[in-house]
């Protein structure tokens, strides 16, 4: 099921998942936040790649069961602190759609974090206006905020936009925050030692942090507190991730009918599917050149191959 504001810009049939469902075709789905693999033989056989864990992507030769060996594309993530490594074929020859399709989305992703991020003394002002971005409209621009991160606070402006809030200094304008609204979790009047302030709170992924604005007079405040959530919600109903790409329709190999076929007759539940190791599946250990020395676990009384640092039994088994 996507998520708010996500949309498929691109579907691909007869796409292996060479790393962990070697031999098994299935459908690409590609968004406009991630890429979405699931296969022809079980929809419970599936995975997602979120493009913010996204290393680089780059494009080699893998060995396929079902194509032999062939260009395939390497996706490298990082995830909470472990590398993994999905390879995926297609399975139409001649067809560099899965390629080009996946490397531009994900260029257009990695080029619009202003949309996502927040940014801290970023490049958003030029002569005291907001740097407006593609998709962003503004709003709101209130003079006279005050930014209560130092003691003795800073007068500045404040933007109100349908992606973010954006504040700046007014004696110097790369003193700024951008905030977009997928970042904040909190909106609200406090009382501070300057008076009644507008404090927002932003998400653990962004810091995360507690900044304070203080707009006079307070029927002033009030006025900007509710257009912040009335922006805030319009948003949070419909949000705007800033990544623009159209796939533009290309000539199909012939075999690509064939093939289609032949997926069609494997779309069946498999209910009795081996339950495999998902995670470990897509370690990339870079190290590895060979099998390492199998050693005895005592735990499952068998001799195993050893596993990588960093990585437990226990990892393992809380996938299954």
């Amino acid at each position: 099921e996507l998520r708010r504001g996500e949309v498929v810009i691109d579907c691909m049939n007869s796409i292996e998942d060479t790393k962990g469902n070697n031999g098994e075709s299935g459908e690409m789905q590609v968004t406009n936040l991630r890429m979405i693999w699931i296969a022809n033989s079980s929809y419970r056989t599936n995975l997602t790649v979120g493009y913010g864990s996204v290393v680089n992507i780059n494009i080699r030769s893998a060995q396929s069961r079902l194509r032999g060996t062939a260009q395939a594309l390497y996706v490298l993530t990082k995830f909470n602190g472990s590398r993994f490594e999905f390879i995926f074929t297609n399975l139409i020859r001649d067809s560099t759609r899965l390629f080009s399709a996946v490397q531009a989305v994900f260029r257009a992703y990695d080029t619009s974090k202003m949309y996502r991020e927040l940014k801290l003394r970023g490049a958003v002002m030029k002569d005291k206006e907001l740097l407006v971005l593609p998709q962003e409209k503004i709003f709101n621009k209130v003079q006279g905020v005050w930014n209560l991160s130092a003691d003795q606070g800073n007068l500045g402006t404040l933007f109100l936009t349908n992606v973010r809030i954006v504040w700046h200094a007014n004696l110097a304008e790369n003193f700024n925050v951008s905030i977009p609204y997928i970042q904040i979790q909190t909106v609200r009047v406090r009382d501070s030692k300057f008076g009644p302030a507008l404090v927002i709170g932003t998400s653990k992924r962004s810091g995360p942090y507690v900044l304070g604005f203080r707009v006079d007079p307070v029927e002033k405040l009030t006025v900007v507190m509710k257009e912040v959530e009335s922006l805030f919600m319009t948003y949070s109903a419909d949000p705007v991730y800033g990544v623009e790409f159209s796939v533009e329709k290309q000539a199909e190999p012939k075999d690509l009918k064939a093939a289609r076929q032949m997926d069609d007759g494997h779309n069946i539940d498999v209910s009795n599917e081996a339950n495999h190791d998902a995670l470990a599946a897509y370690y990339a250990d870079g190290t590895k050149a060979f099998d390492r020395e199998p050693e005895l676990n005592p735990y499952l009384g068998l001799a195993v191959e050893s596993l990588p640092d960093g990585v437990t039994l226990d990892q393992l088994w809380s996938v299954l």
